[in-house]
């Protein structure tokens, strides 16, 4: 019991000690690694010094330090997990993608040619075999983006500068710890093959890792929609993740189990935003930062203190090599940044990097917990000869130490002279646009708290005044800024639009208005609008209007299986969701327009505001258009689909009430839990998508079709055996020109414009109306194209079907001929109506 006690003592004290230090790195502007790696070092010679016999608190916390089991499997097994999922989660997917090209070149290219660069360097200073010098190198390739990420936030470097360098560091962990795992193997005698089996194993591993960190992660969204609304739950399940992922992979799977975590985190960052609950996302994000914080604190703790022992041998030949692989590990990564990025680049495989961000780059190469814990695991490995241990435990220690106190220290000052902490001229002329409008609003809610307060006349005098001088240093930056293009205004404009878009359709569906998977598709959609914005501006967003809201693949295949082969549930599914994304795409719209006028008029001026109103304007008449279509087609539907908007909508302003009421001591938290309870059993009910039946009544249809009204009840009977109903979506082509003619088709509703050769203007059919008819008389191919002009139901009428029906029906016959007739022969007295087969 008293060893038991003895060890929380030193876990409790190390995460003591821990609290203290980032409130110390922020006041001395050091990097919290940094500070970390310092005091770990210091507290290592502290033990070492100090510790023995003694009964007192310190002695036992030093002894239970110096006794403590510090493993490579403990660090890696409980630590590493949870360092690569907080820091996988944090990446920002989308905008990971928008530079996946420099990103894996750093992430796997350059670990490869940072592993051989150091090993061939190290090898013609030293008799160990290469094998030993190339498991070095794979060790120190792993970059920790921990000290650089912070520095960047104090500075308020670029976000891309920030996204390059985290979501290299989150690969090439995996990419490193591979590429270690397949050398140690080599070292060890346990893998045979030459450098083709070993490339061969590297592949299998990575890839085994994406796939199944994948799987366990689309699992993890499918089972956490149960656990909806339960904080706990939830949150728990993404910890169970990380584990998991890495013991499937790592001793089930043989695939590693690093890159394993990285990409189920990636995809619970990525999908899971919409599957966990909207007020667990927040929650959690907080707790998963937590965890990351203490697992990064421990790691460098526990190893750093292992490092006075570890360099106790160390000489000057040792000070030599560090300094040698210093120099090579940062020349290959020289050359991977100034020589092959470009080529990316040049190739249109990547956007371009600028040198300032290279050098940023380049000098924040920085190692840390992971580089130290794959040490260890070489020192404990007793199959690897004890010289070689020695080896690596030193020139590890020793290159994570030069790049923290040398590059770690520096990289601020790095930053500032290179101006990457500045404002570009265009976010410059954003910023006292923002501070104006802001500084503006302060002034006058500063006189009204005055007033409210009943503050001395002097004292309200003074502090507005010191807005008013205010105001006018922003004025007069303003008028030494570069000036704005009204194109660049635009363009800042719509980034703002879009982002802002998405951010309402998630605030809409964090209310419970959007359903899930409307929720996703949006996502999706918003993101690519905003790369269509980055990339060409308002032609660009003028471009996605019509595209926002076409028809998917999805609803066009649901749409061929409907009437290839009857098969209704998919097309009901779709047109369902249709409805739900129409509804919400205008909300966010028409709030849009409001956010224009009222806020971006201010920033950007009235005539940018007014062009920007316009396209939305657009957008939003296309949607209209488009939902009025639909509402013509299903009336009742939309009334359904309507009123369970506004049942979502009192739903949630009856749960704020209740707890409104909680808080107030009105109600007790019995009575609050009952009514918790009815609420959720009618927001399930709600949450179901109501059916929309898209099953035709083809007796109903014929009884629309005046060319059939009036006929005997059983002939329409009759009739209707011989027809299918069919649905075109608007947009779609039914007919088109040169096809054979094996059919004709009856308006029962909706309209149809045909496309004449040679004809100035498309003709319009509406219900009642027939065409492909000519086709089926002359035995010929068809003359024109006919595309649907909204949603309409169509009776097909085959070819066999036709001559069966017009033997049996002389009138239906002459009728059908006299049409045709006319189309071919247009009369003075009747319009010119083109012969349409």
């Amino acid at each position: 019991m008293h060893d038991i006690v003895i060890q929380v003592l030193g876990v409790a004290g190390l995460l003591a000690l821990v609290s203290f230090l980032p409130p110390l790195a922020a006041r001395f502007q050091v990097p919290y690694t940094v500070l970390l790696a310092g005091v770990g070092v210091a507290l290592g010679a502290v033990i070492q010094t100090f510790a023995g016999p003694g009964k007192d608190p310190f002695h036992d916390f030093l002894n239970s330090l110096a006794e403590l089991d510090v493993s490579s499997d403990i660090l890696l097994h409980v630590f590493l997990p949870i360092l690569l999922f907080e820091t996988a989660l944090a990446v920002d997917v989308r905008r990971l993608f928008d530079d996946l090209g420099p990103i894996l070149l750093m992430a796997v290219v350059a670990v490869f040619v940072c592993t051989f660069a150091v090993g061939y360097a190290v090898s013609l200073f030293t008799s160990l075999g290469l094998v030993a010098c190339l498991l070095l190198g794979a060790i120190v390739a792993s970059t920790d983006p921990a000290a650089v990420i912070g520095i960047f936030r104090d500075l308020g470097a670029p976000r891309r500068l920030t996204t390059l360098v985290e979501g290299e560091s989150l690969l090439n962990d995996a990419a490193a710890i591979a590429l270690f795992t397949l050398l140690l193997e080599m070292l060890t005698r346990t893998s045979h093959g030459g450098l083709g089996a070993a490339a061969l194993d590297f592949l299998r591993d990575f890839a085994g890792g994406v796939v199944t960190g994948y799987v366990c992660g689309r699992i993890v969204c499918m089972l956490v929609e149960p656990m909806r609304n339960q904080p706990m739950a939830e949150i728990t399940l993404t910890v169970a993740l990380a584990y998991l992922s890495y013991v499937l992979a790592e001793h089930y799977v043989g695939a590693s189990g690093v890159v394993a975590v990285v990409a189920s985190a990636l995809v619970i960052g990525s999908v899971g935003r919409t599957r966990i609950s909207p007020a667990t996302w927040g929650a959690m994000e907080h707790v998963w930062q937590q965890l990351g914080f203490w697992a990064n604190s421990m790691i460098f703790l526990l190893t750093a203190i292992l490092v006075p022992r570890l360099m106790a041998d160390a000489g000057w030949a040792e000070v030599g090599l560090v300094l040698v692989v210093v120099a090579a590990a940062f020349a290959a990564r020289a050359v991977v940044l100034f020589g092959l990025l470009p080529v990316l680049s040049w190739a249109g495989l990547a956007q371009k990097v600028s040198n300032s961000y290279k050098s940023v780059m380049l000098w924040g190469g920085l190692r840390g917990a992971v580089s130290l814990t794959l040490a260890l695991a070489v020192t404990e490995n007793f199959r690897v000869p004890d010289r070689v241990q020695s080896f690596v435990a030193v020139m590890v220690t020793g290159f994570v130490f030069v790049t923290l106190f040398v590059n770690g220290t520096t990289l601020r000052w790095l930053i500032r002279v290179l101006k990457l902490d500045e404002l570009t001229p265009v976010e410059r002329a954003m910023r006292n646009r923002a501070l104006a409008l802001s500084t503006d609003s302060i002034r006058d809610r500063v006189a009204a708290v005055a007033q409210t307060y009943e503050v001395d006349g002097a004292v309200k005098d003074v502090m507005i005044a010191r807005y008013e001088e205010r105001l006018k240093k922003i004025d007069q930056d303003s008028r030494d800024e570069t000036k704005l293009s009204n194109e660049d205004r635009i363009t800042i404009g719509l980034v703002i639009l879009v982002n802002r878009e998405e951010e309402l359709y998630y605030a809409h569906f964090s209310e419970g208005m959007v359903s899930r998977a409307v929720m996703e598709l949006l996502a999706g959609r918003s993101g690519r609008l905003l790369d269509a914005v980055k990339a060409q501006g308002r032609n660009g967003y003028r471009a996605f209007e019509e595209p926002f809201i076409a028809f998917s693949p999805w609803m066009r295949g649901a749409s061929w299986l409907q009437r290839r082969f009857g098969i209704h549930r998919p097309l009901a599914r779709r047109l369902s969701m249709r409805f739900e994304v129409l509804v919400a795409v205008r909300t966010v719209l028409r709030e849009l327009l409001a956010f224009t006028r009222d806020r971006l008029a201010r920033v950007l001026g009235q005539e940018v505001a007014f062009e920007l109103e316009g396209m939305l304007v657009g957008r939003l008449g296309i949607v209209e258009q488009a939902l009025s279509a639909l509402k013509l087609q299903y009336p009742d539907y939309a009334v359904v689909l309507q009123s369970r908007y506004v049942g979502r909508a009192a739903l949630r302003l009856e749960q704020a009430d209740y707890r409104t009421l909680y808080a107030e001591s009105i109600i007790s938290q019995e009575v609050l839990t009952d009514l918790e309870r009815d609420l959720e059993q009618r927001r399930r009910v709600l949450e179901r998508l109501p059916k929309l039946d898209v099953r035709f009544d083809v007796a109903e249809l014929v009884r629309r079709v005046p060319l059939f009204a009036g006929l005997p009840a059983e002939r329409v009977t009759t009739i209707a055996t011989l027809l299918r109903a069919q649905l075109a979506l608007p947009g779609e082509t039914i007919v088109r020109k040169g096809e054979r003619g094996d059919a004709m088709f009856f308006i029962a509703s909706g309209a149809v414009e045909v496309l004449v050769p040679n004809l100035a203007e498309p003709v319009t059919l509406g219900t009642g109306d027939f065409f492909g008819e000519m086709a089926l008389l002359t035995r010929q191919r068809r003359n024109a194209d006919v595309r649907a002009l909204g949603y309409c139901q169509l009776l097909v009428l085959d070819e066999k079907d036709f001559r069966r029906l017009v033997q049996k029906d002389a009138n239906l016959q002459s009728h059908i001929q006299a049409v045709a007739e006319a189309r071919r022969q247009p009369t003075k007295s009747s319009p010119a109506v083109p012969a349409v087969s």
